[in-house]
């Protein structure tokens, strides 16, 4: 072979090596392969479930989920490359969106999976479980005049301090001598077990399950509130319930999200059809979160009664 020639062909197959480095094969499909998707943590009891049933529909699969704060999730998809899929309580703002299409390449996909909703949680021992609005806020500012604490999953970073800022305290500040934080979810729950005075906020789905042994010997230690209904009749007071979650006429009702940077049909994919297709919306029918199926808002349209809750 002539130098010139042998020259030739060491440039293009260096070329296409490179291409191929920058245009891997996908390793994975919604039948196959392992990811790392990240979860806002007041989701775990739900999402561990939805991945358990999908991994045993397709034992190829492996899906491992970091549970962490909410921003700490919205952050992975921006910088960590190994994360295929968050699950947020948020979609995409418009210039997150176009930064992962500019920026990143990836054309990103998000929705709605379900309705979550906060509970508020006291103590058994605690006689005070009727809420309103407004009542929350002063406790949060402290006005209240009471000695209650108030426990979050943390002080920073959560998106249940990011609800409770934005829809109930309108960007108001929290009194810090009041409100408390504690690492996740279990503990603000391990908290207001041990303690009289503890008022504890956590997403339903840690503590909204009577199917569940932990959650139902958790129903032995604490009590769920019920909060005022002020766009109903009457006023009444309502659980966080599936009814009262799918009507908003429980007023602390908040969105369950994907957000997933696939730019093909890969195992991210095929989780999040999983979830938002019949098998994973009676999955979150069973933690009595709301589905957003069709026929679940048949369901909620034949019950015209508001049930005394």
């Amino acid at each position: 072979m002539k130098p010139g020639l042998w020259v030739f062909w060491v440039i293009c197959l260096g070329f296409f090596a490179c291409k191929s480095m920058n245009n891997k094969v996908p390793t994975d499909s919604p039948y196959q392969g392992t990811i790392h998707i990240s979860v806002d943590e007041s989701f775990k009891p739900v999402i561990e479930e939805q991945i358990e049933m999908y991994e045993e529909s397709y034992p190829g699969t492996k899906i491992i989920a970091h549970y962490k704060p909410e921003a700490e999730c919205i952050k992975d998809i921006f910088t960590d490359s190994l994360t295929r899929t968050a699950i947020i309580t948020r979609g995409l703002l418009p210039g997150e969106e176009a930064y992962l299409k500019d920026s990143l390449k990836y054309n990103p996909s998000w929705n709605q999976l379900a309705t979550d909703a906060i509970a508020i949680v006291v103590n058994i021992e605690n006689t005070d479980t009727l809420y309103s609005l407004q009542k929350l806020r002063e406790l949060l500012q402290g006005k209240s005049g009471s000695d209650k604490v108030v426990v979050f999953d943390g002080l920073s970073a959560t998106s249940t301090l990011r609800f409770i800022m934005d829809s109930v305290l309108k960007g108001a500040k929290v009194d810090t001598s009041v409100v408390k934080a504690r690492k996740n979810s279990p503990e603000v729950l391990d908290f207001v077990a041990n303690s009289v005075n503890a008022v504890g906020l956590v997403g339903t789905s840690w503590i909204g399950n009577p199917e569940v042994p932990e959650q139902l010997a958790l129903l032995k230690k604490i009590k769920i509130c019920y909060v005022q209904c002020d766009l109903c009749e009457g006023e009444p007071f309502v659980k966080p319930m599936q009814e009262s979650i799918l009507t908003h006429r429980y007023p602390l009702v908040r969105g369950l999200f994907y957000v997933n940077r696939e730019n093909y049909t890969g195992l991210g994919t095929g989780f999040v059809n999983f979830m938002k297709n019949e098998r994973g919306q009676l999955i979150f029918k069973r933690y009595y979160l709301g589905p957003i199926m069709e026929l679940e808002v048949r369901n909620v349209k034949i019950n015209e009664k508001l049930p005394n809750n």
